[in-house]
């Protein structure tokens, strides 16, 4: 594992130098979430190794996840996190990702995964769901040309992700013979978990480091943040984001019909309280 591979894209195709910052620099909302997802992104490395333990065994995964995802989320990290300091170079960005790494190396720990590897990859392809459904509505939300650039290629990244999640999800859901309840249920369970994981996290640790004076008063902090959820959702692509969603469960077209307006509904708690 960890063997260098070819990145779908590197840094050096985006060309930070040709960001228009005057399109961007006063977009509080387009800061918050891209410095939180650069947050994110760069703990990639810790969630990798839980995965990696909890798929003890299954070598071809196992690699999979050490020598391809990791290393691309990682640099979806490095990425934001130079479009960020490009942008906003007063924003201490290791300080920031310092103490939010503190808090969520404490929480993010292999108990959070489902018991069953099956059900896991289910819960995979949501959280594969919410980041390409994210990086889609940041790529609408950005009017600056390099942003949508690199929101594109992340996104195409997790997209990917998501394929290779749910083609392993199919081998176990086959080999186990798990059923259409218990992924349902997995779906939901980690739906409805998403708003309180590590975007929640970061978001919070961003407000702080930009605004020290204010980093205590939890109202404002909300609000900012919500503020820019609700951006999010104003931009959310909804029909993908359900249809993503509810491709593990594999329900019959009539079904599909039933549930397709509550979960599009459902879909908002990826991004708001």
């Amino acid at each position: 594992m960890n063997q260098a591979h070819a990145l779908p894209w590197t840094l050096d195709s985006i060309g930070f130098d040709r960001i228009e910052i005057d399109r961007v620099r006063d977009n509080e909302d387009l800061f918050l979430l891209l410095a939180s997802s650069s947050f994110v992104e760069s703990g990639s490395d810790l969630y990798t190794r839980n995965l990696v333990e909890h798929f003890d065994g299954d070598a071809e995964l196992q690699d999979w996840l050490a020598d391809h995802w990791e290393q691309e989320e990682l640099q979806h990290g490095r990425a934001l996190a130079a479009y960020v300091r490009r942008v906003w170079p007063e924003f201490d960005w290791d300080a920031g990702f310092h103490a939010f790494w503190k808090e969520y190396g404490a929480v993010c720990t292999s108990s959070q995964l489902e018991r069953s590897r099956g059900l896991e990859l289910a819960a995979r392809c949501v959280v594969e769901t919410g980041t390409a459904s994210l990086y889609r509505a940041l790529n609408a939300i950005a009017g600056e040309p390099v942003l949508r650039t690199l929101t594109d290629h992340i996104r195409k990244d997790e997209v990917r992700h998501y394929g290779y999640f749910y083609q392993h999800f199919t081998r176990y859901r086959e080999r186990d013979g798990i059923g259409r309840w218990p992924v349902f249920r997995a779906v939901l369970r980690r739906v409805l978990e998403i708003r309180d994981e590590d975007s929640d996290i970061a978001l919070r640790h961003v407000f702080a480091t930009r605004h020290p004076d204010r980093a205590d008063d939890a109202a404002e902090c909300r609000r900012a943040t919500m503020h820019a959820r609700d951006l999010l959702r104003r931009n959310l692509p909804a029909d993908m984001t359900v249809r993503m969603l509810l491709k593990p469960i594999g329900l019959p077209t009539r079904a599909l019909r039933l549930l397709e307006t509550p979960l599009t509904r459902l879909t908002e708690k990826l991004f708001l309280h």
